[in-house]
């Protein structure tokens, strides 16, 4: 069992995966920060200080407080601001997933393009050594009187 474990993780497959999930996390701290720290505080200054992050809806009376931090402190609340910064950071990773795979798409037409031009200049292959011989043969066979 240990050894088919171990031809299981050396598989290209399951490394691949991990190094996906792994850059895929990192990844998503960089949109985090893209859309908390630059596309955020744009959209406030256009919108006159709009700021999503402390959009909410007290889901009980208790909850009376100006920010999301202490409201929940208070009691439940609905942070529909939070889900919409969240939703704008889905929205920009699927952008850019999108970008760089229409991007490896260009970039496999192009290498087929090129792969099926040196394909079709390419000479025939000639026929193997076996062929080329019985060829001679019949040749010879069809030259000779009946």
């Amino acid at each position: 069992m240990l050894n088919e474990f171990k031809a299981f993780i050396a598989r290209g497959n399951v490394m691949d995966l991990a190094v996906g999930v792994i850059i895929g996390g990192a990844f998503g701290g960089i949109v985090k920060s893209l859309v908390d720290d630059v596309i955020m505080p744009i959209v406030g200054a256009v919108f006159g200080g709009f700021d999503f992050s402390n959009y909410f809806i007290g889901l009980s009376s208790n909850v009376n407080a100006q920010t999301l931090g202490a409201a929940r402190q208070q009691g439940a609340v609905l942070a529909y601001g939070s889900f919409i910064t969240v939703l704008i950071n889905f929205l920009i990773l699927a952008w850019i997933i999108f970008l760089m795979v229409k991007g490896v798409n260009t970039l496999q037409k192009q290498v087929d393009k090129q792969l099926k031009l040196k394909e079709e200049n390419a000479a025939p292959a000639a026929p193997p050594a076996d062929v080329a011989l019985l060829t001679e043969i019949r040749d010879l066979l069809a030259k000779r009187p009946a």
